[in-house]
């Protein structure tokens, strides 16, 4: 029949038209059954083993090529190379045995990872077993070794085929913390493997395995009384064990010790979490280093180790000095006293290049379980405190690791000056890469020095530096950034409806100090102690900037809640009676339990009264005042703010405070200060002022921005919540303007007050938002004084901040300036940094910025090839600002700015910005609107965005094309829209959220619209489809290539006389956050 067949069809050939014969030649010929066998089963060693199973139904020939390969080969890979995927699905028993029947010559079988195997065959169901798994490679009689990461499966291996080797890294695919029951691993002695990588197993010991050379250890349950009695790994390279669940007597681990010294190979040791006895390592390393115990180290990682002693550290190191690279050094080790004794050993370390200090496993980092949670799974009890290393100690480290290239410090709150590590024995000529993590005490003006001095820097890291001092710091009396919080560890918040009690304390520990001003606090001191419970205190910006501001009036209340409170809290007798004042010594005034607003502050005063303070100071001296004093609290102070607090404590148990606010507004003498107080002291002029009846939130004083003029405190005691007094306060914050004056002991209507001043500076009832004293510069608008109603208003406290106190202070102004002739990219992650200065930087190319709630501003002097920004979830940043600074830069590289705000932005203005400004850039903005957000478009924007500048830059250079300018006479003459530019709009999805480019590129839409020519690539997975433009679909992969698709757009731009620029810049706004609520993300 076959033959037949043939010769029918070669005769119908034969006898068919002309044209009949021109399209059988013409249909393409299969060249691939043409190739002999030999040719094909070499074409196969290339191809995934999947492809090459698919190729049997294609024909008989490509299938006997099949069968002739698979009983040849040898060496064969389920996963095709992609060892962390799954072997192909679809497997049972019998189809396993019957690809490995095929397969008589195999030796070494790669890419065994089932998704899921059955523990024992299912009778009368077809499926993928273990047993199953084992019979099919017995049927291999030349197997030597099988790459797999199924626990049960190895185990199985290890029982039944002794004599195969386990190929590659085993690290099994289920681990987890806290550690499943499920998984079990039991490890022979015999056992044929080289790494073992276990996560999250339970083992019940680590027994003699000779062949063993990576030993991986994290979150494995060791459930043996004595699970290291019989470790010993001579052929061991490296050793990891973190965060295990072992035994918690120390002299358990005495065999592990002895065991890696057995290991004379031992490149690296990483102990986390491992209570080994203290002094131990010293003893060990004593007796095995002669016979080349941990001779050849070459890192050491010790962290959270309960026990270990600096000998234990330091012997390791002095005994691996000669190969040592890498050291992480814990908390608890990380002090002078370790670098003190590595120098005086006079020891070289040629090889040596990374340092973290503080070291803390990032699982302690991340993880979100409690220590006692973690000590109940089985976990070493360790509590760690901050490392204890002092600007010395750093210094020293450079003397010992001249050549160190890589420093981490983490958690250090002992250093202060990074400008004093660097001497004439320290240099740290070779430090490339500098990260700095949670170290708050270093100061930001030494830091910019350092980094000056470092003459090899490439790469800045910081992550919760220089964070700003929390808002009312100062005028509580906190001692911020030290650490040590005297004020609000030793005097007790009496005020129940604290909002901000959680922030205060996350930020006690964290921030640094502000600045401290000794008349502020006195004059601070009497105005809390005035006000009552919620008296409100002016409060003077960082004098960094002494530039005259009209003043502002502001008017600050609480929520009616707290007015409610403080009525419901105070006994009748106070609401009656409009202050309180204490009997017997007076320097320590107390007030009634329930209207404490915030902590009492705790520097001495002496006899403090009722009063109105005006200031006869100029107003720059204020402002010097506040920045001459240091932002560091002395131990001197310390001590007097605890010694202070304890007398305070025993006065106010030993007398008895009682209110006698009537006695207070009717005795002469009673608001009459002594000639020694503070106030008169400094210059203060204390008088009399009438006192006006204000409710506990009605408090009211002049706020000048700038710190121009000191507090005006206007005194107020508590009264009657329901009282319809008419809210009304005077401030004179004109010092050519005399005050109200009344005699002592005499009482004015409050309308009388009222009037004496309504007309000059009046309070208003609603409070200011920040950014409107920031901004207004008008003066505010006084309103009819009226009854008080029954209105809820809004709280003025920052729930940043670290009271509840109405603040409303401005942001303390931190600016970091860096000057690097080397300095490649700076990383700010959670950094309280409100400018970023870049003096010269003439090799900067990044900057990235992540959740740095107070950056504002960037000002770039010379860094001329800097070309990507990053700002993500920077709350308070000033895009305008920032975009303006960036395209004002000369146009030397192209530049990408990559920003997820968390506000809603006027898309209208930000384009009239751009395009209209003197920017000599064409310009693109990005909106892209997927949550979570898909950073898709932004990595293959960089990919193309410099192929249109080379277009242009190419035309320009080489063809005498028209180059386009953007100066203030170009920007005059096109003031509307599209301000002479060729401005269009290209939308779409990307992985089905929306996406809108407005942009002027040149040349884009011509290549968007252009085929696919004979250099596309279709291994690429992006196509117009998945994002913006997609080059290597089209095969437009360089600029030679694309001018000649783009030939008619160039002519028509040539004969219009329409220029280009070189350069283009590309705004990516991603909207993810714009709510207000930061997205998680792992890509920042």
């Amino acid at each position: 029949m076959g033959p037949r067949k043939k010769s029918n069809k070669f005769h119908a050939l034969v006898g068919s038209s002309g044209d009949d014969l021109v399209q059988r030649l013409s249909e393409p010929k299969d060249y691939i059954n043409e190739l002999s066998h030999e040719v094909l089963c070499h074409i196969f060693r290339y191809l995934p083993m999947k492809d090459i199973m698919c190729m049997e139904c294609l024909s008989r020939k490509l299938r006997e090529a099949v069968t002739l390969y698979l009983r040849v080969v040898k060496v064969v890979d389920l996963c095709a190379g992609h060892w962390w995927e799954y072997m192909p699905s679809g497997f049972t028993d019998s189809s396993f045995l019957l690809l490995l029947k095929k397969m008589p010559d195999l030796e070494q079988l790669y890419g065994l990872h089932p998704r899921y195997l059955e523990r024992r065959r299912i009778r009368g169901f077809e499926a993928f077993s273990i047993p199953g798994v084992l019979e099919a490679l017995q049927a291999c009689p030349n197997l030597l070794g099988v790459e797999t990461s199924h626990l049960e499966l190895v185990e199985a291996i290890w029982n039944y085929m002794p004599q195969v080797h386990i190929l590659g890294k085993f690290r099994n695919r289920n681990g987890a913390f806290p550690i499943p029951a499920e998984n079990k691993l039991t490890i022979p002695i015999n056992a044929k493997i080289q790494t073992l990588h276990l996560v999250g197993v339970n083992v019940p010991e680590i027994p003699c395995v000779s062949m063993l050379r990576h030993l991986y250890l994290k979150w494995v349950r060791l459930t043996k009384p004595q699970p290291f009695k019989d470790f010993l790994c001579v052929s061991l390279r490296t050793f990891v064990m973190r965060n295990c669940a072992g035994p918690t007597n120390s002299l358990k681990y005495v065999p592990l010790i002895t065991g890696l010294a057995s290991a004379r190979n031992l490149e690296q040791l990483e102990l986390v979490r491992v209570p080994f006895l203290g002094g131990l390592i010293q003893h060990v390393v004593e007796d095995s280093w002669r016979s080349g115990g941990f001779r050849n180290l070459h890192t050491i990682a010790f962290g959270a180790c309960k026990n270990a002693l600096e000998v234990d550290l330091g012997y390791l190191i002095i005994t691996a000095a000669r190969r040592l690279h890498e050291l992480r050094i814990q908390p608890s080790l990380t002090k002078d006293g370790v670098f003190s004794a590595l120098k005086m050993a006079e020891l070289e370390f040629p090889q040596f290049e990374t340092l973290h200090l503080g070291y803390v496993d990032e699982f302690l980092l991340q993880c979100k379980m409690s220590h006692s949670e973690l000590v109940k799974y089985g976990l070493a009890d360790v509590i760690e405190n901050p490392g204890i290393i002092t600007d010395i100690g750093i210094k020293v480290v450079n003397e010992v690791f001249t050549n160190i290239k890589y420093l981490l410090i983490y958690n250090c709150p002992h250093l202060h000056n990074p400008h004093h590590w660097i001497t004439d024995q320290s240099r740290w000529s070779r430090l490339v890469d500098l990260t700095l993590v949670r170290c708050h005490a270093i100061k930001l003006e030494s830091f910019s020095q350092f980094v000056e001095l470092l003459p090899s820097l490439e790469f800045i890291c910081l992550d919760q530096m220089f964070r700003e001092p929390p808002k009312g710091c100062a005028r509580v009396g906190l001692s911020a950034g030290t650490g040590i919080g005297v004020s609000s560890a030793l005097v007790s918040n009496q005020n129940s409806n604290n909002d901000n009690e959680d922030h205060h304390h996350h930020n006690e520990a964290n921030m640094p100090p502000p600045p401290i001003n000794n008349i502020n606090n006195q004059r601070r001191r009497q105005q809390q102690q005035h006000n009552g419970p919620s008296g409100l205190v002016q409060q003077c910006r960082s004098a960094c900037a002494n530039v005259p501001k009209p003043s502002q009036v502001i008017s600050d209340s609480d929520s009616e809640e707290e007015e409610g409170l403080v009525s419901r809290l105070m006994p009748p007798s106070c609401l009656e009676q409009p202050a309180s004042c204490t009997k017997g010594d007076a320097r320590y005034r107390s007030q009634p339990e329930g209207t404490s607003k915030g902590k009492t502050p705790l520097r001495r005063g002496n006899n403090v009264a009722i009063s109105m303070a005006v200031s006869d100071q100029p107003k720059a001296h204020a402002a010097e005042n506040s920045c001459e004093k240091s932002c560091q609290v002395t131990s001197e102070q310390i001590k007097a703010d605890m010694k202070a607090a304890t007398d305070s404590s025993r006065r106010s148990s030993g007398k008895g405070v009682t209110t006698e606010a009537a006695e207070a507004t009717t005795r002469p003498g009673a608001s009459g200060t002594s000639e020694d107080t503070p106030a008169s002291r400094t210059g203060v002029r204390t008088m009399t002022g009438s006192l006006v009846r204000v409710g506990p939130a009605g408090a009211t004083s002049g706020h000048a921005e700038g710190a121009e003029r000191p507090s005006v405190p206007l005194s107020s005691g508590p009264a009657n919540v329901d009282s319809v007094e008419p809210r009304v306060g005077a401030v004179n914050n004109d010092p050519r303007i005399p005050g109200p004056q009344t005699g002592q002991g005499k009482r004015q209507p409050s309308s009388a007050v009222a009037s004496g001043s309504q007309q000059e500076n009046f309070v208003p009832r609603r409070p200011l938002t920040r950014s409107c004293t920031r901004t207004s510069s008008v003066s505010l608008v006084s309103e009819t004084a009226r009854p008080r109603m029954a209105v809820r208003r809004k709280r003025m406290a920052d729930k940043s901040t670290s009271t509840s106190d109405p603040v409303t202070e401005d942001d303390h102004v931190q600016i970091l300036s860096l000057k690097s002739k080397n300095l490649v990219g700076i990383t700010l992650t959670n950094c309280g940094i409100t400018d970023l200065v870049l003096k010269d930087c003439p090799k900067m190319m990044f900057i990235h910025a992540t959740r740095c709630r107070v950056l504002k501003h960037l000002r770039v002097e010379s860094a001329p090839i800097v070309n990507r920004f990053d700002y993500a979830q920077c709350k308070k940043l000033d895009m305008e600002q920032v975009l303006d600074q960036i395209l004002r830069m000369p146009p030397e590289r192209n530049r990408i700015i990559y920003m997820r705000p968390m506000h809603q932005i006027d898309s209208v203005a930000l384009e009239r910005q751009l395009f209209q400004g003197p920017y000599p850039y064409h310009i693109a903005i990005v909106h892209e609107f997927s949550n979570p957000p898909n950073i898709r478009n932004k990595v293959r924007i960089r990919s193309w965005m410099d192929t249109i500048a080379n277009i242009s830059q190419e035309l320009i250079k080489y063809e005498f094309f028209p180059e386009a300018t953007r100066t203030e006479e170009d920007v005059k003459k096109f003031p509307k829209y599209p301000w002479g530019r060729d401005i269009y709009t290209l939308e779409g999805l990307v992985d089905g959220a929306p996406y809108s480019m407005i942009t002027d590129f040149p040349w884009l839409r011509t290549l968007r619209a252009a085929d696919p020519n004979g250099y596309s690539r279709y291994d690429f997975e992006d196509d117009e489809s998945t994002t913006i433009y997609a080059p290597r679909r089209k095969g437009q992969l360089s600029a030679d290539i694309c001018m000649e698709t783009i030939g008619e757009e160039i002519s028509e731009r040539r004969q219009s006389k329409r220029g280009v620029f070189q350069r283009v810049v590309v705004l990516f706004l991603h909207h993810c956050d714009t709510p207000g609520e930061p997205v998680d993300d792992d890509y920042i």
